[in-house]
């Protein structure tokens, strides 16, 4: 007997955000959200492109459309070629009718605060982007330069403090913060217990390769999630939501 999630494709988006936004208290959240193969690679050819389909882009919209901020390090934001963080019509749309800003902050974490302030990135945003650095990040040649197109915001020394970076976002009421990653980004995360929740999509592939975890780094110890729904797509695409499990903390 073969047992199969409901199919992603019977839910309108109005079902697939009341599943998403579920337990989701009032106060600041960090979800993040990853694609991955079978054996556990994050990328396929280094992009993550050919991975999860259509629906796992669908989830992806409306995951930014429910947003205050969408925060990326700055490695997956040059390696996956990002543009300004612009939504959608009918994302905006849906905002627009629940009180919200049309656009989520885009907030781009960088130790060194190396990055091209020339880049579309900073010079087509609809909303002024934020830059989550060290204080020798924010001090280089190439942080006051990115000082003139975003806010650059000191969030530890030589390196990115991840309680200090929640606190920068929530002193700035984007409480619900949606993370693409990178995998450093997302062991670091892990490893300071910063993590809310994991949406995770799952490839019905095998990559074979030399492709990178979700997460890479260490962690003092195992954080436990709680599976919240998994949704079956298209060609066997397997979507997940995972919530940490907050009675373990």
């Amino acid at each position: 007997m073969t047992v199969l999630p409901p199919s992603v494709a019977d839910l309108s988006d109005d079902d697939l955000l009341d599943l998403y936004t579920a337990d989701v208290p009032e106060g600041p959240w960090l979800r993040v959200n990853f694609v991955t193969t079978l054996d556990g690679s994050a990328s396929a050819s280094g992009r993550t492109a050919s991975l999860g389909g259509d629906d796992d882009l669908r989830i992806f919209d409306l995951l930014r459309r429910v947003a205050d901020v969408v925060l990326v390090a700055a490695g997956t934001v040059r390696d996956e070629e990002y543009g300004p963080m612009v939504l959608h019509d009918e994302d905006v749309a849906w905002r627009r009718a629940h009180g919200m800003s049309d656009h989520p902050v885009f907030a781009i974490v960088t130790n060194s605060g190396s990055m091209d302030a020339g880049s579309r990135v900073f010079t087509e945003a609809p909303v002024r982007p934020i830059v989550l650095t060290s204080g020798s990040g924010a001090s280089s040649s190439s942080g006051r330069a990115l000082a003139d197109v975003a806010d650059v915001v000191e969030c530890g020394d030589e390196s990115v403090d991840v309680d200090a970076l929640r606190a920068a976002l929530a002193d700035r009421g984007l409480d619900r913060i949606h993370c693409e990653g990178g995998p450093s980004f997302l062991g670091a995360l892990v490893a300071g217990d910063a993590v809310d929740e994991l949406t995770l999509t799952v490839d019905p592939t095998l990559e074979g390769g030399e492709g990178p975890r979700i997460a890479t780094g260490s962690s003092p110890e195992l954080r436990r999630m709680r599976p919240a729904h998994v949704l079956l797509g298209d060609g066997g695409v397997l979507l997940t939501r995972w919530v940490r499990d907050r009675d373990e903390r």
